[in-house]
């Protein structure tokens, strides 16, 4: 696995990653985005708390998991990589957040619901 480190975040690219979720009971891949681009696409399996959410919300988050944070482009998952780094949470940063993800053609689900929505 390819791993960059930058400052204190750890970054993996989406090619090191499974492309579902559902199945990881060690691993949560937590989507920061907004419900619009949530409902837009998003990683089968993932955790929706939108960024501003994430201090009222950390009681849903595994402390013992690998916890994976993404985003549209990776600039939300910095900034709540560094809080959650605050506030005792180890995390890594998906590099390139959904765009890469996109990019690299793994496959979504769409809709609002959590794993309601038609995988593509």
């Amino acid at each position: 696995m390819e791993i960059v480190t930058m400052g204190d975040i750890t970054q993996v690219p989406v090619t090191d990653l499974p492309d579902d979720f559902t199945q990881t009971a060690d691993a949560v891949m937590l989507d920061v985005r907004e419900d619009d681009e949530w409902a837009n696409g998003h990683i089968r399996g993932a955790v929706h708390i939108p960024m501003a959410e994430i201090p009222g919300r950390l009681g849903e988050l595994d402390p013992d998991a690998d916890l994976y944070v993404v985003c549209h482009s990776s600039g939300r998952s910095m900034r709540v990589l560094q809080y959650l780094a605050q506030v005792g949470y180890d995390g890594i940063c998906v590099r390139g957040g959904m765009l890469a993800w996109q990019e690299h053609g793994k496959p979504m689900e769409f809709g609002t619901g959590d794993g309601g929505g038609d995988a593509h």
